[in-house]
């Protein structure tokens, strides 16, 4: 499973997940500064299965009909890697479903 982690959310997540799965992140990936919906098409023509966010406004920005990915966004108190990390298990719950182009909220 391939999966990039949004500028905003921190490098370190992907450390918490297994071997298993491809994390990549969007300045790794030379991608900062994109759009939204430019970030898609580049994760989607680059493979990715998945892109992980904190953006709650990233379902408001784009119609989920025309995802060519899925957008996970972890909904925390604060984007801090401490907050984040505990959600890491139902991000990979989620993947294991066979992943769809659509929006999923993972929340506290």
């Amino acid at each position: 499973m391939k999966l990039l982690l949004d500028e905003s959310v921190p490098r370190r997540l992907a450390s918490r997940f297994p071997e298993s799965f491809d994390v990549r992140t969007v300045p790794e990936m030379g991608w900062a500064g994109s759009t939204n919906g430019e970030l898609l098409d580049l994760a989607a023509a680059s493979g990715f299965d998945g892109l992980v966010t904190v953006d709650r406004g990233f379902e408001y920005q784009q119609n989920e009909s025309s995802l060519p990915i899925a957008v996970i966004v972890l909904v925390a108190p604060r984007n801090r890697f401490q907050d984040l990390e505990r959600h890491v298990p139902e991000v990979i719950a989620i993947v294991a479903e066979h992943l769809q182009p659509r929006f999923c909220r993972v929340t506290a």
